[in-house]
């Protein structure tokens, strides 16, 4: 949902000087890259179905590197489709499907709808398969009107697994497995992507329903290269070493991190973020999806503790550009700007990588900023990254519909997009060398070498959760105007009833 309100506060920026963002990128429900929470309130089970299966053991295993060449995805050809076990795919190639046509649905709308088309062609052209795709900003609400009334796309996008959990309930999905080999699935995703694709279906067993084509990288630093280099500051690569370049910054009289969490009826929402990154450094993989499930109280002593981490360094008027009351305040947009005054006013930001369209027109990534990953807390839980993205679900059984599937389970049915900016692939038959900017492949490259994956939480609880009483939480508290004890127990009573 954080997507939707991107494209709401974009017009409202457009208005004052130029579009600024928003569906072309943002964290999760439209388009692109990322985007904030939108208020709209999907239906309870969009946001709060199980989103996974709780993983019994802890971070999963670090993805294989990227293969070294891009002949090597499995989507590439007839013959790479066939041996990797994907014969509609390779049935497609082969020109068995040609004239045929497939209906999607979805959230991409304007450049991300044109980059999604565009990805598409190459295979449209060597397969004939004709991909319609019909994009809306309204795409929770029509979705759920279309599926009701029979008139379902072949294959469906959906911004988060949430909304797809309440139609896999009603048995209106294609099991994934039933689309995509499960021997091939298990080889080009880490199993992460996997749990995060696995789902109740109506007889209450649990299977997976959908493939992850792309998606966006939320566990990330931004820093003002130049200054950051010219200043002898080293990229930490520890929760110790973090806090040892805190201290530094704040020695040599600057103020370490640029924080902003106004976004109009969304605020709150970057706090949210913060503390689904702390939920996967200070606990289990199988607390954080209780806690996406209701199972897991917000007043439990693990939700707290992640809260806790990183409010030493919100609450700490030393540590913020403007100190703790600015962080209510500043327009999430506008909170990184500073880091490219000279000399800067801040030096870390943490966001999702849509955050360059808000950086100056003028700044050069590698140049004028750079990123990197936020260091784990506790070791034992590895590195995991915080993500949110697209998952295909198919609603129809045809043989094209399936090759189409099969496409988006490889690098292939996201090179396009990847190589054009404003994608990640999860998938890991993608190489390095698709990404079109040094930026998109180090970030990629962050992605790859994570130990565990897992969706934006707020996006995955029910609406007045994950888009209310967190984000009113979260600012209440940073305000100053409750205790977090408060709050999070005010959180807990507005957990609807099952």
């Amino acid at each position: 949902m954080k997507r939707s309100f991107i494209l709401l506060a974009v017009l409202v920026m457009a208005a004052l000087v130029l579009v600024a963002c928003g569906g072309g990128a943002t964290p999760a429900p439209t388009a692109a890259p990322t985007q904030p929470p939108a208020p709209t309130q999907a239906p309870e089970p969009t946001k709060a179905p199980e989103p996974t299966k709780a993983p019994e053991a802890q971070p999963t295993e670090a993805p294989a590197a990227p293969a070294a060449s891009a002949d090597k995805s499995a989507g590439a050809s007839a013959e790479a489709a066939k041996a990797a076990g994907l014969n509609e795919l390779a049935d497609a190639y082969a020109g068995k499907f040609k004239g045929t046509k497939v209906t999607m649905s979805g959230p991409f709308t304007d450049e991300d709808a044109v980059k999604f088309e565009n990805s598409m062609k190459a295979f449209e052209e060597a397969t004939g398969i004709d991909i319609q795709y019909t994009g809306s900003k309204q795409f929770e609400t029509e979705i759920s009107v279309r599926v009701q009334a029979g008139d379902a796309p072949d294959i469906v996008d959906f911004p988060q697994p949430g909304l797809l959990g309440t139609f896999v309930k009603q048995g209106k999905v294609q099991p994934a497995t039933a689309m995509v080999p499960e021997s091939w699935l298990k080889n080009n995703y880490i199993q992460s992507w996997l749990d995060m694709a696995t789902l109740p279906g109506a007889d209450g067993k649990e299977a997976m329903y959908g493939v992850w084509q792309r998606f966006n990288g939320k566990s990330l630093v931004w820093y003002p290269k130049k200054a950051f280099d010219a200043a002898g500051y080293k990229v930490p690569t520890t929760w110790e070493e973090l806090n040892a370049l805190q201290d530094q910054i704040v020695a040599d009289g600057d103020t370490p991190w640029c924080i902003g969490i106004e976004s109009g009826a969304a605020t709150g929402w970057p706090a949210t973020d913060w503390t689904e990154d702390m939920m996967l450094r200070t606990t289990s993989l199988e607390n954080y999806d209780k806690w996406v499930k209701g199972e897991l109280k917000f007043d439990s002593p693990e939700v707290k503790k992640a809260i806790e981490t990183f409010a030493t360094i919100w609450n700490n008027d030393k540590m913020v550009n403007g100190g703790r009351a600015a962080i209510v305040s500043t327009f999430f947009g506008d909170a990184p700007t500073p880091m490219f005054q000279d000399p800067p006013k801040c030096w870390l930001h943490r966001q999702g990588n849509f955050i360059t369209s808000f950086f100056p027109k003028e700044a050069k990534a590698g140049v004028d900023y750079d990123v990197f990953y936020l260091p784990p807390v506790d070791t034992e839980h590895g590195k995991p990254f915080l993500v949110a993205g697209d998952i295909m679900a198919a609603f129809a059984d045809r043989p094209e519909v399936k090759a189409v599937m099969q496409l988006f389970s490889t690098g292939e049915g996201v090179k396009g997009w990847v190589a054009a900016g404003g994608a990640l692939a999860p998938q890991k038959d993608a190489q390095l060398d698709w990404y079109g900017t040094d930026l998109d492949r180090n970030i990629a490259k962050i992605a790859t070498e994570a130990t565990a994956v897992r969706f934006d939480a707020s996006d995955m609880m029910p609406g007045a959760v994950g888009s209310g009483s967190f984000w009113k939480g979260m600012t209440d508290y940073f305000s100053g105007s409750a205790d977090l004890d408060t709050v999070l127990k005010e959180i807990d009573a507005s957990w609807p009833a099952k």
